[in-house]
């Protein structure tokens, strides 16, 4: 089968930590062709989508990971499947890929599907899920951000699409820098920013729970440095074995109906101590960490999923 990879540029692969990598080494051991495709190497002419795509193979090679081969212009009915893999922000780039991949989708397996992932921000879709999720108000107004602070006394603010840790704060009640936080992140009131009740057990770190077509795939916690509150292992976190509990087990059973319903077959979902904070769809991240304390490689099933999804397509 010949596989597509959408991602951001390889020379920002770490190869010892990304999923894109582990997917397409697994994809390349099982034969398959694999190929990286750029932000923006999408275009549609009659009717019918194409991809600048490149060939490559990984290697678990640090000073280079990827041998890159013969670079070809593929039609959507030539490939096998295709991985939206970009990181977010989900901007205008991202969203025109989506659609384009909508058209895609007539001739090839897309993952995750382009619709879902336009439904599911990732900050802000997991909300509704009341029963999981920690009290969060999404504003851009200072007076709603002010009286929140004033009834939670300690919170976290974030962006509604930021990634890997970025630009995440950790505020208390009578901060000096409390309305500078709310005021960059707003951009002055323009735009909507997240803001949650601190969750105390964030100290013990988060867990990143995979999930694949729904179910549980693998787990990793990841726990901050001394030097940093944040436990995304872009902001220095580290990786540390975890089991589900029987509250994130309930939490899963809620969102598989809606997560297939979607199309989201690959997802990563974030939890501190009981509650459900974030549902990654656009990259997630962590299925090496996740398989060195599984003790299998839990790409290969990840595999084993996108060759049966494809060969129904053909």
């Amino acid at each position: 089968m010949r596989y597509l990879f959408l991602m951001d540029p390889l020379d920002t692969v770490k190869m010892n930590k990304d999923t894109s990598f582990a997917f397409m080494e697994a994809a390349c051991e099982r034969g398959h062709e694999v190929f990286y495709v750029a932000k923006g190497a999408i275009f549609l002419q009659d009717g019918e989508v194409f991809f600048h795509a490149t060939r490559v193979t990984p290697q678990r090679q640090p000073k280079q990971p990827f041998i890159v081969g013969e670079s070809a212009t593929l039609a959507a009915h030539e490939t096998d499947a295709v991985f939206i893999r970009p990181d977010p922000p989900f901007d205008e780039e991202y969203l025109m890929n989506t659609w384009l991949l909508d058209l895609a989708k007539r001739h090839t397996f897309v993952m995750n599907d382009p619709a879902g992932v336009r439904t599911v921000n990732e900050k802000i879709w997991a909300t509704q899920f009341t029963d999981f999720t920690p009290r969060t108000l999404i504003t851009r107004r200072q007076d709603d951000y002010a009286a929140f602070l004033s009834e939670e006394k300690d919170i976290i603010v974030k962006p509604t699409n930021g990634h890997g840790g970025k630009s995440v704060f950790h505020v208390r009640e009578g901060d000096l820098n409390a309305n500078v936080v709310f005021e960059t992140l707003t951009n002055m009131g323009r735009f909507e920013v997240v803001v949650q009740e601190y969750l105390p057990a964030a100290t013990e770190g988060d867990k990143r729970i995979l999930l694949l077509d729904g179910d549980y795939l693998g787990a990793v916690l990841r726990v901050h440095s001394e030097f940093d509150h944040r436990n995304n292992f872009f902001a220095g976190g580290s990786a540390q074995a975890a089991a589900i509990t029987p509250r994130e087990v309930e939490i899963i059973a809620a969102l598989k109906p809606h997560l297939r319903l979607l199309g989201l077959h690959f997802v990563g979902i974030d939890t501190i101590g009981d509650a459900l904070v974030e549902v990654n769809v656009t990259s997630p991240t962590g299925i090496q960490e996740a398989s060195e304390f599984a003790g299998e490689r839990l790409a290969d099933r990840v595999i084993d999923f996108v060759e049966i999804e494809a060969a129904q397509v053909k």
